[in-house]
């Protein structure tokens, strides 16, 4: 059977009808063979950067697997940033990159990179080097990808592979199931420690959303009367609001109430979190010394943080297993709701001076304004910079699949093409971008994606010309000149930059006019880029919310 015709076809064959990537002479074979089904889609971006990262917004808004395909060398080092955030953000994807020719491999053949370059950015680098045991390989990395922890998996295929007629050998039924039950043993003796404390706390992550745990969670908290308080990937586990149970988000910008639920609580249950440098401030947040600590990842256990109790577990079968033993226990439990909104309630007052109505509009005016604007069950894709760590003190997020940010990897340029991913994972829903001019213009070019994929995404840009946040510390700490890293002297025209590519513009300079404006077309069955601009000398939230 021809080489190319069977990845694609086993690709089908494992539910994955999206493909991402950039065709090259390399990657022909692929597109040939995707172009004779209708069952799978071929979604060309310009620039591999975004190959990645559209995939990553298929996977976090969807839970289901998606698939890129680049061409060596170039392209297949342009897809390593989005392949370390799925890595880190623990989202699985297959990339296919095609390999040099082995006979010509060592000798600089064109677009050529060692194989092992890959090895650090994915969950596992497997290389084909007989063509007959391609699809073997392939189902290998898809099983490796789909199995938990997930993660993104590369699959080289040598280029003359793809045209080649050949037997092919038939895989081998590789397991998806990872860690499976909960010691028993370690279960009780959570149980105890958690049903013995007064004001327990819960400290939720991306692992919730990966094992689709949110009822257990909420069940457990209910429980046990703890507040929860999530990670920059746990974020919208829970439904953020005023009568649920979150208190707020783990980050260097969380305010010194959040910091205090979390020192003053004589018991906490970490669950589906890695305790990564970035959001506990390198692991200077103090935490309770009960500390029960659920991962999936035993090199997790003891990473910043030693806990009285480490479960190596699936955070759906933990929860459950928990909730199980404590309905055998006394606890003392809280009122977690009102915990929660003591918490909240001191981190709106806190930006309550950051709330303004004329221009130019802090980040905090312009996110609650489109908070307000956009149903709550739209899905919503954020960049980093300045206003997503804003964002995540005042943008309310609705649900475990409803929200994408980067977690530690932390790179900008994500928002758009994680945009594009989620709408094509979800064609029915409502796709909000949140982007700083400064992520944008790192992946601009998927503007002309969204128009050319007849993608009805709603762009929000915050534009305050400035890398601000690099600015500001540029100021502050040395010896640079107030808006060190601004372009005020080149702005962009973003409504004319829109319109070359073929989408609506807007633009929006108050909160009534951002309300107003989205309300209008967020619905609206075509691309529209809405520019809100900002104040470049608003304060950073870092700073602000630790006064």
């Amino acid at each position: 059977m021809n080489v190319g015709r069977a990845v694609i076809e086993r690709l089908a064959g494992d539910g994955i009808d999206t493909v991402f990537g950039i065709p090259g002479k390399q990657t022909l074979p692929l597109n040939e063979a995707i172009g004779a089904r209708d069952d799978i889609r071929f979604v060309v971006a310009r620039h591999e950067t975004a190959v990645t990262h559209q995939a990553w917004g298929y996977a976090e808004t969807s839970g289901e697997l998606a698939a890129t395909a680049v061409v060596p060398g170039p392209g297949d080092m342009n897809a390593m940033n989005g392949l370390k955030n799925a890595l880190n953000d623990c989202t699985p994807l297959v990339h296919i990159a095609v390999e040099t020719e082995p006979a010509i491999r060592g000798g600089d053949g064109i677009h050529e990179t060692p194989p092992d370059t890959y090895d650090n950015v994915v969950k596992e680098n497997l290389l084909v080097e007989r063509p007959g045991s391609t699809i073997a390989v392939l189902e290998e990395g898809i099983a490796a990808a789909e199995t938990a922890p997930k993660g993104p998996v590369r699959v080289g295929i040598p280029k003359n592979f793809l045209a080649m007629d050949v037997a092919l050998a038939t895989p081998a039924d590789y397991s998806r199931n990872a860690v499976s039950g909960v010691a028993d043993s370690d279960v009780e003796a959570a149980a105890d420690r958690l049903a013995g404390a007064d004001n327990p706390v819960i400290v939720a992550g991306g692992g919730i959303r990966a094992a689709n745990a949110s009822d257990e969670l909420r069940r457990v908290a209910d429980r046990l009367g703890a507040p929860v308080v999530t990670t920059y990937k746990g974020k919208g586990v829970l439904p953020d609001g005023s009568d649920g149970y979150v208190a707020g988000t783990l980050s260097g910008s969380a305010s010194p109430e959040l910091f205090s639920l979390l020192a003053n609580a004589d018991a906490a249950l970490a669950v589906g979190t890695d305790f990564d440098a970035v959001a506990t401030r390198a692991w200077s947040v103090d935490v309770p010394e009960t500390l029960v600590h659920v991962t999936l990842d035993p090199d997790d256990l003891g990473t910043g943080y030693a806990p009285s109790v480490g479960i190596v577990a699936d955070a759906r079968n933990a929860l459950s297993a928990l909730e199980e033993a404590l309905s055998d226990r006394a606890v003392s439990t809280g009122d977690a709701i009102e915990r929660a909104s003591v918490v909240r309630t001191a981190t709106s007052e806190r930006v309550e001076d950051l709330r303004v109505s004329s221009a130019p509009l802090t980040s905090v005016s312009a996110l609650e304004a489109i908070r307000d604007a956009v149903p709550r069950e739209a899905i919503v894709a954020a960049d980093a910079g300045g206003f997503r760590v804003w964002g995540l003190n005042v943008f309310e997020a609705a649900g475990p699949r409803s929200y994408v940010n980067p977690g530690s990897w932390a790179t900008m340029g994500t928002g758009l093409p994680s945009g594009i991913g989620a709408q094509l994972a979800n064609p029915e829903d409502d796709v909000l971008v949140l982007t700083g001019d400064g992520g944008l213009m790192m992946c601009v070019h998927e503007l002309h994606t969204i128009v050319a994929e007849d993608l009805p995404i709603t762009v929000v840009v915050f534009t305050n010309e400035d890398y601000a946040i690099i600015s500001d510390d540029a100021e502050r700490n040395y010896d640079l000149e107030t808006g060190e890293y601004n372009w005020t002297n080149a702005p962009i025209d973003f409504a004319t930059l829109a319109a070359s590519l073929g989408l609506r513009a807007e633009r929006a300079e108050t909160p009534s006019a951002i309300r107003s404006t989205l309300e209008s077309v967020i619905d609206a069955d075509e691309p529209v880029l809405v520019e809100v601009p900002t104040d470049p000398g608003e304060p950073q939230a870092s700073d602000w919310m630790s006064d």
